[in-house]
């Protein structure tokens, strides 16, 4: 997978089914897919051959079908597409990110709790 990818709108839907359900079939993640919004059977084979090209997907013969699964982590996805928002959005300030999410969001003390104990823990490891 080349290090600048940047997945697009479909290549991440397709791979929040893949993180969610596991590994799966062309027809299974098309499914899903058109359980919110229709999409045909060839756009979404198409899409995920594309992803397989890049590296972003792996598959495997399993008797007559073709099985799909992610070829990089929810982790590293999920990196990816904040860096980017952070950088196209919020001007490269993770801090203006922080500040946005937790005024639209409802946000529990439990939560906030964890964001206290991770921002400690990032303080203490950077000193």
């Amino acid at each position: 997978m080349n290090s600048s990818y940047s997945p697009t709108d479909s290549e991440l839907e397709i791979l929040s089914i893949l993180y969610q359900f596991g590994p799966q079939t062309v027809r299974f993640v098309n499914d899903e897919i058109n359980k919110t919004r229709e999409i045909g059977y060839t756009t979404t084979l198409k899409t995920m051959q594309l992803m397989l090209d890049k590296g972003v997907l792996n598959r495997s013969v399993n008797e007559r079908s073709h099985i799909y699964q992610p070829a990089v982590t929810e982790s590293h996805t999920q990196n990816i597409v904040i860096k980017e928002m952070v950088e196209r959005i919020f001007r490269g300030s993770a801090s203006n990110l922080v500040i946005n999410i937790l005024k639209s969001n409802e946000t529990s003390p439990e939560e906030l709790e964890k964001i206290r104990q991770l921002l400690d823990q990032i303080q203490t490891t950077k000193k």
